[in-house]
């Protein structure tokens, strides 16, 4: 199966209006449990839309809704209908376009790829300038697609490209709290 099928835009809530006429078929919205829908869909016609609810955290913290099985495995059905439209053109998006949405598209990727898991993650450094999958999507994917780990490797290998060139990101990765997650 190739990896790619369809055509895969990601992007934060601000750009948003920026591709309401760029064909696009299928819009995955991943979100905090607050935030409002935001009114920039409206602008899209004519999509398949999927809204997903939870905080853009790796772990359990008190006052936040973490991604959890449940979640992923309403992205991995949002899939199933991007996958049933190889010719569609997909977007995923988050508040900032750059944890949540980024590992969404990955997984989507992977979803019908097994064995280019690697490749999914290192086609994201193509797909948008900036980004920092969550671990805690990827981890939880791995698992219900039982990859066994294959997943987590294809984000330690993105993950390392990213910051070879870009080693500022280093610094900024370490200042949002997440340097554990960066590779050794």
């Amino acid at each position: 199966m190739p990896l790619l099928t369809h055509k895969v835009t990601i992007c934060g809530i601000p750009e948003l209006p920026l591709h309401c006429s760029t064909g696009v078929s299928h819009v995955l919205s991943i979100i905090d449990t607050h935030e409002p829908r935001p009114r920039a869909l409206d602008g899209f016609s004519k999509i398949d839309h999927e809204l997903i609810r939870f905080d853009d955290v790796v772990a359990e913290y008190p006052g936040f809704e973490a991604c959890t099985p449940a979640h992923i495995e309403k992205l991995l059905a949002f899939g199933e209908k991007v996958h049933a439209h190889p010719k569609g053109h997909v977007l995923v998006h988050c508040h900032a376009g750059i944890s949540r949405s980024t590992a969404a598209a990955a997984i989507l990727m992977t979803q019908h790829a097994p064995g280019q898991e690697e490749a999914a993650f290192l086609k994201l450094l193509g797909l948008r300038k900036h980004g920092w999958p969550n671990t805690r999507m990827v981890e939880f994917a791995d698992q219900l697609l039982k990859r066994d780990g294959a997943m987590l490797r294809g984000l330690v290998a993105y993950r390392r490209a990213l910051i070879e060139a870009k080693p500022h990101l280093s610094e900024v990765v370490r200042n949002i709290g997440r340097g554990h997650e960066l590779p050794t």
